[in-house]
């Protein structure tokens, strides 16, 4: 077993070795789902000691099969915990909140994609720890979507390191979330995108509704980083649509339109649920690209809700309010998404376009390390999707024609199978 590169966390010992698969299973998932329920509570203030019900239980076990799945492609996938004490009204006495991660390193072990989901859970008294809350929606059907793409994308090698991560206290006040996105800031990571997939498995929303065909996808547009000058900036070069995360949502949305039988993604054009967060948004407040998968129509009968039934109404968040076969839809568009992008060089750190008053557009931009080409896009300036391309092997170019006050440019990179990175906007040289 190898000693991981992100020491000092501690490591977890592996298990035995698990069965390859190329496809999201939904049989798989649903056992996940369900094993994760079996543990009663997952509240980040339940008994993180024993030995069968509770948040340690459930972070043991989820430890335990990333293990098992990183045994079985020869120690791919280092295991191991992050914690830090983190306390507000929701915590009291303060509680350790640990993220039980999954690193599968690339041939650039600083710069990751993580995809991830949280593995604690809730009833409607949010200082509740001991009564029943399975949480199988929110989010058990997350943290099983990461072991699943981890069991498929084990198999494979890749440019950037992939995390694996299951989160605790996203209830309690997106502790899960604010750790790992502030150890990603400490320890220097290029982080390339943040898959967030929090209540991702049912199909029947609220007054029975059903919505099967598509999912939402939350992300924002001016960065919550940028100072007001960046914004104004921003604003004067038309990238308000164009930000970091909303060009990763972009991504995922031409990655999923590639998949056959798959499902829509609509790109919510704001950063999460209206007046909600989620432990994507601790990534957003340090600039990296993040964004957050939710079904397509909410049951808000089964969120945060004892379970019981009133005047014949059940309420509570079990598994057979759920639909694994959408699930491993969902999951599969994870699945490739970090494909393309961990098998890619990261995205060009800056671009400048330049053309006033000339019926040509100049591109610059900065050479990526490992990219053996690039990508330029451009769009009239009323559409926003990229509709036309041209690959170059410098980092700059002349496009011919396109007069710069009418598009839209921007740039990746490219690597050695033709993966693309996300593309930077093209801005004014300043």
């Amino acid at each position: 077993m190898r000693v991981s590169a992100f020491a000092p966390l501690a490591l977890i010992a592996f298990a035995t070795p698990a069965t390859a698969q190329t496809q999201p299973d939904p049989v798989r998932l649903r056992a996940d789902v369900e094993k994760l329920v079996s543990f009663g509570t997952r509240h980040t203030l339940s008994d993180p000691d024993h030995p069968t019900r509770g948040i340690g239980a459930a972070r043991r076990w989820f430890a335990t099969a990333l293990a098992r799945i990183g045994e079985g492609c020869g120690d791919c996938i280092e295991v191991a915990n992050l914690a830090r004490t983190f306390s507000n009204d929701r915590a009291p006495k303060g509680v350790e909140v640990v993220d039980v991660l999954g690193f599968q390193p690339g041939r650039d072990p600083k710069r990751v994609v993580i995809v991830m989901g949280h593995i604690d859970s809730r009833v409607t008294d949010p200082m509740d720890a001991t009564s029943d809350a399975p949480g199988a929606n929110d989010d058990a059907s997350g943290v099983a979507l990461v072991l699943e793409a981890a069991r498929i994308l084990s198999k494979e090698k890749f440019d950037a390191t992939i995390v694996y991560a299951a989160l605790s206290g996203e209830e309690q006040g997106l502790f899960g979330g604010q750790l790992l996105a502030e150890t990603a800031k400490e320890r220097g990571w290029t982080v390339s995108a943040v898959l967030n997939n929090d209540i991702v498995g049912n199909t029947i929303g609220q007054g029975g509704t059903r919505v099967a065909d598509r999912v939402r996808l939350f992300s924002e547009g001016i960065r919550q980083v940028e100072s007001l000058d960046e914004q104004l900036a921003r604003r004067g070069d038309g990238g308000e649509d164009d930000g970091l995360s909303r060009a990763l949502a972009k991504a995922v949305d031409g990655v999923a339109g590639g998949l056959p039988r798959g499902l829509d993604v609509v790109l919510v054009r704001r950063p999460d649920r209206f007046g909600r967060g989620g432990d994507h948004t601790p990534f957003l407040k340090l600039g990296y690209p993040a964004v957050r998968f939710t079904v397509g129509v909410e049951n808000y009968d089964a969120q945060h809700q004892d379970l019981r039934t009133e005047a014949g109404r059940a309420y509570g968040d079990t598994v057979d309010r759920m639909d694994f076969a959408y699930l491993a839809k969902v999951t599969a568009i994870n699945v490739a998404t970090i494909r393309r992008l961990a098998k890619a060089p990261a995205a060009p750190a800056r671009v400048t376009i330049g053309g006033a008053l000339a019926t040509d557009t100049s591109v610059e931009w900065e050479a990526v390390p490992g990219a053996l080409g690039y990508r330029v896009h451009w769009r009239r300036a009323d559409a926003q999707d990229w509709q036309h391309h041209v690959d170059v092997k410098a980092n700059q170019a002349t496009l011919k024609g396109v007069i710069v006050d009418d598009n839209f440019v921007g740039v990746s990179a490219l690597g050695a199978d033709g993966s693309e990175s996300l593309v930077t906007f093209g801005g004014r040289r300043r």
